[in-house]
């Protein structure tokens, strides 16, 4: 994936369109026709004057794609988010959430009449003791990443559902970095795991490629929102033209799945040679790579090397990271070359070697 600062090509290895997909031709030239019909806007929320055929065609196949009951679009991840914490748990409930939860999650909680709960990244002894802990409060809901988008790591879903289940809790997962990836089919860590949260939420924005959130659950959670969520109800919608390109998109994704099998693949060969190099490496099985560098100033100091060598990868410093835990957060996608990635990899050997880091 290429792209223009300057007016000089880089590299872009820090992309969130793990499918190559933002700039398909198919996506295009379904974006392009509704663009005809419907214009460059919406004109308003969702219940003014915003709806159109497109949004609810869209609605059914994210409900289809994630086989759940109903779905509902929102303008984006993180008003889904916000939307569904800020209105689902009430006075008197309860929010366990993990410590490396996105913003937008964070931000949620805090909007919430209910408690919040924060639990070890991952860890379901920590998670457990905090649903023994809680028990005294109405209800209570857990709430995670699927794939925690600044480590790569997989939140074992199969367990927080066990766990759930156990303690007679609820399952709020925000799948935006798995939706299009995990899975056989691309549904994501609910496929991955083969397990049902209660709530799923999502993002059109990265794997498929446009723009936009969703909710997916049940026909009374997705009633209940529509009525309640308020990043909904007094939100502008998203463009038809960007329904469509995303209807066309989840197309693409169930069907094709040579594209996650490259992606993975490549994923994997970059994390086996910077490993190899003596670089440390995070993350799961995702094609999320982050490389630990340290020190704040030292990573914007490797990304600007990178940067020099037309390579795009932005330092991720605190505060969205631990101070001490910088870093260069790759991404592979599936519209990356053989040869753009052994680029990469010879680059961070070079840089590396230059700053006595391997």
């Amino acid at each position: 994936m290429d792209t223009a600062t300057d007016g000089k090509r880089e590299t872009v290895f820090s992309s969130n369109d793990y499918l190559g997909l933002a700039n398909d031709i198919q996506l295009i030239r379904e974006a392009k026709s509704v663009l005809h019909d419907f214009g460059v806007g919406s004109s308003g929320s969702r219940l003014t004057t915003g709806n159109t055929r497109w949004h609810e065609k869209l609605e059914k196949r994210i409900a289809a794609f994630k086989q759940t009951e109903a779905a509902l679009l929102f303008s984006s991840g993180y008003l889904a988010n916000i939307g569904v914490l800020s209105s689902l748990p009430e006075q008197g409930d309860v929010i366990l959430s993990d410590e490396l939860n996105h913003a937008s999650i964070i931000d949620g909680c805090r909007l919430s009449r209910a408690g919040t709960v924060v639990y070890k990244h991952v860890d379901m002894d920590d998670l457990e003791g905090k649903l023994k802990q809680t028990q005294s409060y109405h209800r209570r809901f857990i709430v995670t990443d699927g794939v925690f988008s600044m480590d790569g790591t997989i939140a074992p879903l199969d367990r927080i559902v066990g766990l759930a289940r156990h303690y007679q809790a609820y399952v709020i997962v925000d799948d935006a970095h798995a939706t299009g990836v995990l899975g056989g089919n691309g549904r994501g860590t609910s496929e991955y795991f083969n397990v049902s949260p209660n709530v799923v939420i999502g993002t059109l924005s990265k794997a498929v490629g446009t723009e936009g959130g969703f909710v997916a659950g049940s026909h009374q959670l997705i009633d209940f929102l529509l009525n309640h969520a308020r990043t909904f109800i007094f939100q502008t919608a998203i463009p038809p033209s960007s329904c469509a390109a995303s209807y066309a998109a989840l197309e693409i994704v169930e069907a094709d799945k040579e594209k996650r099998k490259g992606l993975f693949s490549k994923a994997k060969k970059v994390k086996s040679a910077l490993t190899d190099m003596g670089y440390q490496v995070k993350g799961g099985a995702t094609s999320i790579i982050p490389v630990l560098i340290g020190e704040a100033a030292k990573s914007v100091l490797f990304s600007q090397k990178l940067q020099e060598k037309r390579i795009y990868a932005p330092a991720i410093r605190p505060p969205t990271v631990p101070v001490g835990e910088s870093r260069i957060r790759l991404t592979v996608t599936a519209g990356h070359s053989s040869e753009e990635i052994d680029y990469l990899l010879e680059s961070f050997n070079l840089i590396g070697k230059e700053l006595n880091m391997i």
